[in-house]
């Protein structure tokens, strides 16, 4: 896997660099919006890209926003110093794939880039598996271990939340905020009765994990 990091704090820039390396994958890096739209236009190849917003010139979010206006398909991690509701929502509306705060931790930052490229695979392949869990994104239907599941609106977010991070957590936070486009005003109570009444249509067939003090993972029995 080939990752873009376009950040002009070249220590920074280096360090994830380094510990892209350490993970496994192959990382470039820019210092400018600019100089990653260059580098695309020439026909490389990336796997997703990692964005800090405070760049200057063309600033995170306006890459992000161009990439998309092109129809570019390239995942965007943004990673942000700006630790507002706002700044996040506002990535991801323009076409963000995730964020991180800054400062962070390799292993979240490594965490998160898994999430991103598993659920832009599954989103390329149309249809997400799991274990006895088949969910095909484009037909918004879901099968377990052969049989149709009937979820809601709010229960479809959560289990393809769930099963394209797994077999890592799906942090609460995440969870809310997957699920503020179907119930603005959710709080922490209203998503555990979301993942009760999952925990009770997944029969055992799977199991959501309460993680104390992250969230939820998703889980086959032993």
């Amino acid at each position: 896997m080939r990752i873009l990091v376009v950040e002009d704090d070249t220590l920074l820039a280096s360090g994830i660099r380094a510990a892209l390396a350490q993970a496994g994958f192959t990382a470039d890096a820019v210092g400018s919006a600019e100089h990653a739209l260059a580098a695309l236009q020439t026909g490389e190849s990336f796997d997703l890209a990692i964005v800090d917003i405070g760049l200057p010139g063309i600033d995170g979010l306006e890459l992000v926003r161009r990439l998309r206006a092109q129809r570019s398909a390239l995942p965007a991690l943004v990673l942000t110093a700006r630790d507002s509701l706002e700044d996040c929502v506002n990535a991801l509306q323009l076409g963000a794939d995730d964020y991180l705060t800054k400062p962070f931790r390799v292993p979240e930052l490594v965490a998160r880039i898994h999430a991103v490229l598993r659920r832009a695979q599954a989103r390329s392949e149309q249809v997400l598996r799991f274990g006895p869990l088949v969910m095909d994104v484009q037909a918004r239907s879901c099968d377990l271990a052969g049989r149709p599941l009937e979820l809601t609106p709010s229960e479809w977010q959560i289990l393809e939340m769930l099963a394209t991070s797994a077999p890592r957590v799906a942090t609460r936070e995440r969870l809310v905020q997957t699920l503020a486009g179907w119930d603005r005003d959710l709080s922490g109570n209203a998503l555990e009765v979301h993942v009760s009444r999952l925990r009770a249509k997944l029969e055992g067939a799977l199991l959501i994990r309460t993680i104390r003090g992250l969230g939820y993972r998703l889980d086959e029995p032993e």
